[in-house]
């Protein structure tokens, strides 16, 4: 009997439900995505996720790298390959849900970037349209300058929206304030309720909250003309087993 289809946003709903990310302590299950890289390209992969990390393109400095033969899930990381985890930015989801704010995930897209700030998303994938991760679609495509970005600011990097509704708005704000002190980066921009947020609308009562793509670092490797395989939205993880991208 075959499988019924399910759409990322019920794929989102699944795994949000289940973070248990504490920040604060570094402890706790996040939500990551997995990508493949060539050996021979780990170091040029480090170096970009620094960057990445330090430019506020990257959700978190939090990393794990597989060697090849090693399994997660259901891929075996091929020979002369390495496995690079990283934290999905969906891992807020779950936090704001922890926190009992009342959400929905919008999609995910490609926004505009001019000195350092999000200007609008120039495309954009709806989750309850979609089986396949947007921003998976969207690299794809080439359509990113995130190595750009990195350097001078201006250019176009992968990101998402949710919205919440505007009775937690301080709430929000406050779980905003707490993150920024523990290192979880790459919030972009917050709206108002009742109105859309970088060209996105948002439902009646509802506020917009915009977040980096966490296969930002990715998809910056794959504008090198290095060959990647990008598996968002793959699971739940640890966040204990994985380390910081600084100690390498």
């Amino acid at each position: 009997m075959n499988s019924p289809l399910k759409f990322i946003n019920n794929r989102i709903d699944e795994y949000a439900i289940q973070v248990t990310y504490n920040p604060a302590e570094n402890t706790g299950k996040i939500i990551y995505n997995l990508s493949l890289i060539r050996n021979e390209d780990l170091e040029f992969a480090v170096t970009v996720l620094k960057n990445a990390y330090k430019t506020g393109l990257s959700v978190s400095d939090r990393v794990q790298f597989l060697p090849s033969g090693e399994r997660i899930e259901n891929i075996t990381v091929p020979p002369d390959h390495t496995g690079i985890c990283t934290m999905c930015s969906l891992t807020l989801d779950g936090l704001l849900l922890k926190k009992g704010i009342p959400l929905r995930p919008i999609g995910g897209g490609v926004v505009e970037i001019e000195d350092r700030m999000p200007r609008r998303f120039t495309h954009f994938i709806l989750y309850e349209d979609t089986t396949i991760d947007p921003l998976e679609v969207l690299v794809s495509q080439d359509i990113t300058s995130i190595t750009l970005v990195m350097h001078r600011g201006r250019g176009t990097i992968l990101g998402n929206i949710r919205e919440c509704h505007m009775e937690a708005e301080s709430r929000v704000s406050l779980l905003f304030d707490d993150l920024a002190a523990t290192g979880f980066t790459g919030i972009l921009d917050m709206g108002v309720p009742n109105v859309p947020l970088l060209g996105v609308p948002v439902s009646t009562q509802y506020f917009g909250v915009a977040m980096v793509g966490g296969t930002n670092a990715m998809a910056a490797i794959k504008e090198s003309r290095r060959p990647v395989v990008i598996k968002a939205l793959k699971g739940l993880m640890e966040v204990d087993s994985m380390g910081s991208i600084n100690d390498y």
